[in-house]
């Protein structure tokens, strides 16, 4: 029987499946219905880019907010206007180096990183080398994974935005949430007194985590009560301005962090808009964080982490085939802690095997 020689096109598609990943995309907005686990091509890096072979990916509610669209401020600013514009869901990223851009030189093939990035849930994703750093030594790739987005978000919430001193009555308000884990842990490490906000089967964990005390907001409201505290963050959004004031020392700051709370149109910016508005008339400080991903406050957060002062609280991993699952739990499970999808098999095991 005579034997054929494969036509040139079949070695081009054998190339072009080569260069193919699996992810979870997005081609309109909606629910978590509207994710897709697909193979799609492997992102092309710029010349100040790095691409990520990713290990983890940490979800947050950042991927909820761009998969609904919503509030719909954030279409107008350049997310899509009728679909998302970034196909690929996912920011928060740990995993290796695959390749650098020409203009990268603090990282090279092999590293290990963390940071964020584009299109993080699936098999690799691209990021600028600004945005990355030196995975934590003693952390896994799924641990390092919840660090990103949520952690520097808090260290910039309460260092830049809330002059955080030592000695310093520190409230929380959603201490059991991605960024409130991690504001409860650094304000301990600045050296403040701190009380987190939770429900009531959260609490044991807020404690566990360093917070003095713990406040359950199903039995006590804490504008009512009569502590005050010199510096409080605000992730939830649904409190006003008056009754966080009320909880503010005359000369406390307030730092509200995050679009929660508020309608489908602006969300929780129209309150933060009007702190901007209402701070110059009064003697405590409000303020709405804009935070910005950075190398500096990345590698801050590996030194806290490796030091023993900051420890990621991961709820549940997710395989990447299971990613919708994974943003649907984000809203709708009230988890405990922070969850992650983990890509590579090893990076699964030890992320089971660390939550015990």
């Amino acid at each position: 029987m005579a034997t054929t020689t494969a036509p040139h096109s079949t070695s081009t598609e054998l190339n072009r499946q080569a260069t193919m990943m699996q992810a979870i995309v997005q081609d309109r907005y909606g629910s978590a219905d509207a994710l897709e686990f697909q193979a799609v091509a492997q992102p092309q890096i710029g010349d100040d880019e790095v691409l990520v072979r990713v290990h983890a990916a940490g979800v947050q509610i950042g991927d909820w907010h761009v998969m609904t669209g919503q509030p719909y401020l954030m279409r107008i600013m350049g997310f899509g206007f009728r679909a998302p514009k970034a196909r690929v869901r996912g920011m928060d990223v740990a995993g290796i180096v695959a390749a650098v851009g020409q203009n990268v030189t603090g990282f090279q093939v092999g590293d290990e990183v963390f940071g964020t990035g584009d299109g993080s849930f699936a098999e690799y994703a691209r990021a600028r080398a600004n945005k990355l750093a030196p995975k934590p030594a003693n952390l896994t790739f799924a641990q390092a994974a919840t660090l990103p987005t949520s952690a520097w978000v808090a260290l910039q919430a309460l260092r830049n935005a809330g002059g955080i001193k030592p000695g310093q009555k520190v409230l929380i308000v959603g201490a059991s949430g991605g960024v409130g884990i991690f504001a409860v842990q650094l304000a301990k490490s600045f050296g403040a007194d701190v009380t987190g906000v939770c429900s009531t089967t959260k609490m044991d964990m807020v404690r566990s985590i360093g917070a003095d005390h713990v406040i359950d907001y199903t039995h006590e409201d804490f504008n009512r009560g009569r502590q005050r505290y010199d510096l409080i963050l605000d992730m939830v959004g649904n409190h006003s301005l008056a009754q966080l004031r009320r909880a503010l020392t005359p000369r406390g700051t307030l730092v509200l962090v995050g679009g929660e709370g508020g309608g489908r149109l602006i969300g929780g910016v129209g309150r933060s808009l009007r702190a901007l508005v209402v701070s110059p008339f009064v003697n405590q400080r409000l303020r709405m964080l804009l935070a910005l991903a950075n190398t500096a406050d990345l590698q801050k957060l590996k030194e806290l982490t490796e030091a023993g002062q900051v420890t990621p609280v991961i709820d549940r991993t997710y395989p990447l085939s299971e990613g919708p699952a994974a943003v649907r739990y984000l809203h709708e499970g009230h988890p405990r802690g922070k969850i992650v999808i983990t890509v590579r098999d090893a990076d699964r095991r030890s992320a089971h095997e660390n939550n015990g």
